[in-house]
């Protein structure tokens, strides 16, 4: 009984490990747009999801830093979450209705204000 328990022991571990050791934390730089401090609230919101352990989006630089796990998640799918919420990156643009319901302060296409 005891071997086998050990057993099983080990092979979660075995199993674990090579999860473990696929997931690699790769980290990214790319432009989002956006003017304020909700813009930076609603794409870092957009990047909480468990693959992503930072997401830091700088309002002077428009350029979103974040780490997250690799091959899990790419950052086409990152840059393709920041869209969805109102956001055009260097590669996808935003929807031009969920642009369009993001406050004044946030169309970043129209003007630059700021709060």
């Amino acid at each position: 009984m005891k071997k086998l328990i050990s057993l099983f022991a080990l092979s979660i571990l075995i199993t674990f490990s090579t999860y473990a050791q696929e997931s690699k934390v790769a980290e990214a730089e790319f432009k989002v747009s956006g003017n304020c401090g909700q813009c930076k609230a609603r794409i870092e919101k957009a990047m909480k999801i468990k693959e992503v352990k930072f997401a830091r989006w700088d309002k002077s630089t428009k350029m979103l830093k974040v780490a997250y796990l690799s091959p899990d998640i790419t950052v086409d799918s990152l840059m393709h979450r920041a869209a969805i919420v109102g956001h055009d990156t260097e590669k996808y643009k935003a929807d031009n209705a969920v642009y369009a319901k993001l406050p004044n302060c946030c169309l970043y296409r129209d003007n630059n204000n700021t709060h």
